[in-house]
């Protein structure tokens, strides 16, 4: 085995360094509890602290109801998809696949959630700008497709939720707004 000069042990040694450095500060702001009070829109600045921004977040809680509704809504028109729910950042919060759904339900499903969350529109009606702009398709992670909604907290998107798997991107999208509907409860 070759030995490493003591320049490439020190390199790797701060490169793990910033590594862990980075996981710890990561896993601390995904821990960090949220304000007493959640802030009456979407994003709010500090008022404080001009440089920070607080913004509203589905909680693990909302975003696995708001699946298991489209799960639910398709499962009762005997429809086999997968529901996926993305963060306004496009982070999958919670991806549920139903019985029976086809392998590549579960990437269009994120995918279309990512869509719709990104430009805060449904994707049935993103699908149709690819007329005036065909390079849309070509931005990675975006699925054009119909099936997928986005969650808007005072029109503002906060998250996005993606259907894949039924025959029709129509009746996806009408599972993915029965996800959105189930939060508004």
């Amino acid at each position: 085995m070759k030995k490493l000069s003591l320049r490439t042990r020190v390199l790797t040694g701060a490169v793990a360094a910033a590594a862990l450095s980075a996981g710890t500060f990561g896993a601390m702001s995904a821990n960090a509890t949220e304000p007493a009070a959640a802030p009456a829109v979407a994003v709010q600045a500090d008022t404080a602290n001009k440089n920070l921004q607080q913004s509203t977040h589905l909680t693990i809680d909302a975003a696995t109801e708001a699946a298991q509704a489209a799960l639910d809504a398709a499962e009762a028109e005997n429809q086999r998809v997968t529901v996926a729910v993305v963060d306004r950042n496009g982070n999958t919060v919670v991806t549920l696949r139903g019985d029976g759904a086809g392998p590549q339900s579960y990437e269009s499903a994120e995918r279309k959630a990512f869509t719709a969350a990104a430009w805060n529109a449904p994707t049935s009606e993103l699908a149709k700008r690819l007329a005036q702009a065909p390079n849309l398709k070509d931005i990675p992670g975006t699925l054009f497709l119909a099936g997928g909604a986005p969650v808007q907290v005072k029109g503002a998107p906060v998250a996005g939720i993606g259907v894949a798997g039924a025959p029709s991107g129509d009746l996806d999208e009408k599972f993915a707004q029965a996800g959105v509907a189930a939060l508004g409860k």
